[in-house]
């Protein structure tokens, strides 16, 4: 018997891909069916799927019923204070990443799961776990413990893992969990459609509002509303959580920070003084595997902050890199985690570090002619070395290169980028003989000592 603790998004994917290879499967859920309750206010997280999401989809055969859940985004739209509109591509062509909410994935994947024949147990709160037996034990509402077997044990229950705190006290000498919190928390908004029923705005772009050390973000959803995400420092800043204490201090932030957004989300004022205020945070776990038969996935063994949009995509890649260890290894599970844990951590640490990264960026930089300038002479190069160059950007949402690659990639990027810009202000200025030069003598050979194919897969 496969048992996973945790029935999110993570472990519903999980539990059907481990189904659709022959296994039994049991999934064990703290929380109550998600598909008999409405998600409570302020809760509704929009996601985005790219290729490493949409690689585990397709493994479980929802590759085409997964875009009648999303909105393609093929770009960000930056507001600026004064009103005016700054739009940047992702990629080329049609590129793009979908934006989905958590809440309708999370369903669909349990609904899918359940059809596929994988048993769900809701209310079953993780209490203790002996390895020695491998028995684990759940408290029920209502009706005290219950203590089950398992073979293979999976940890998908979050970035607080009930799970992981079981073995973080079983091997106190092998492992360390650490969360490192986000000098920000974050509060989710609802920019309705417009009384005609059209969208407020573009449903196909991502819409910023950089501020600094703040900013706001938000995604379309399928019926033409869009979920904002408004982020602010907690304390110690002129627009921080804790100097907003009545209605006066956020309706001046609005009109100072987000003026053209105040016509268009009537309820801001009673969402934000009502809607919790959430955290996020890094988790960083020493060791995912033990025992030879327990395996912790996704946020429960490295949660990253949102904003390269790869939280959800790097859990389904565990999912996908422990299946074709399955048929690498014949069932072999000891050296399949191992593996596992060898292949996947360096990843995992390589895109923590760039979504924290990506947090600077979308909320400062973003706007900043320079950035602009060298997001520009990205696009260029990818047009005029199509298979060749790719940003690092487009390597983690359209490709399937390791992030660690990704992320070594991203700094030779950088070298290149000072050379070819020094001095220069547009496009205009630019050196292609330079370029050309730099891509033969530098890139390619890069390219070639680091085995880095640049391939998108299929959206």
């Amino acid at each position: 018997m496969m048992t996973i603790v945790g029935a999110g998004l993570v472990g519903s994917l999980w539990g059907l891909l481990l189904k659709k290879k022959g296994f039994k499967v049991a999934i064990y859920e703290k929380r109550s069916d998600p598909r008999l309750q409405k998600l409570g206010a302020g809760r509704s997280i929009n996601l985005i799927v790219t290729s490493r999401g949409l690689k585990g989809l397709e493994e479980a055969g929802l590759g085409t019923k997964i875009h009648q859940l999303t909105v393609p985004v093929y770009g960000r739209m930056i507001h600026g204070k004064d009103g005016t509109l700054t739009y940047q591509a992702y990629g080329q062509d049609k590129e793009c990443n979908y934006s989905v909410s958590r809440g309708d994935l999370n369903n669909f994947l349990i609904e899918e799961a359940e059809k596929a024949g994988v048993k769900f147990h809701f209310e079953h709160d993780v209490q203790d776990l002996n390895i020695k037996t491998k028995e684990i034990r759940f408290k029920k509402p209502l009706m005290g413990s219950v203590t089950i077997n398992y073979d293979i044990l999976f940890g998908t229950d979050g970035a607080g893992s009930p799970l992981r705190h079981q073995l973080a006290k079983i091997f106190p000498d092998q492992m360390t969990e650490t969360t490192d919190w986000l000098e920000a928390d974050y509060k989710e908004l609802t920019l309705p459609k417009k009384p005609t029923g059209e969208p407020a705005l573009k449903t196909d772009a991502l819409h910023i509002w950089p501020r600094g050390a703040h900013m706001m973000m938000a995604l379309a959803n399928r019926d033409g509303s869009f979920t904002v995400t408004s982020y602010l420092p907690k304390e110690n800043s002129s627009w921080s959580f804790d100097k907003l204490k009545t209605d006066s201090d956020i309706i001046n932030l609005f009109k100072s920070e987000f003026p053209d957004a105040i016509p268009l989300m009537p309820e801001f004022l009673n969402e934000f003084n009502q809607n919790p205020q959430g955290k996020l945070g890094t988790v960083r776990c020493s060791k995912w595997v033990f025992a030879d038969s327990i395996a912790l996935l996704g946020d429960a063994s490295h949660a990253i902050v949102p904003f390269f949009g790869q939280g959800m995509n790097s859990g389904f890649e565990d999912c996908t890199t422990l299946l074709s260890l399955i048929d690498k290894y014949a069932g072999a599970w000891a050296l399949i985690l191992k593996d596992f844990e060898e292949l996947q951590k360096p990843n995992a640490k390589a895109i923590a570090e760039m979504a924290l990264e990506n947090w600077t960026e979308m909320r400062d930089k973003i706007g900043d002619q320079n950035f602009l300038l060298r997001k520009k002479m990205e696009s260029a190069l990818e047009q005029k070395y199509p298979g060749i160059y790719k940003s690092r950007y487009g390597m983690i949402t359209y490709t399937l290169v390791p992030y660690v690659l990704a992320q070594k990639a991203g700094l030779k990027q950088n070298e290149l980028m000072d050379q070819m810009l020094k001095g220069l202000t547009s496009l205009d200025q630019v050196s292609w003989p330079l370029v050309d030069q730099l891509i033969q003598k530098d890139w390619l050979p890069f390219i070639k000592k680091n085995h880095l194919e640049i391939k998108n897969y299929p959206q």
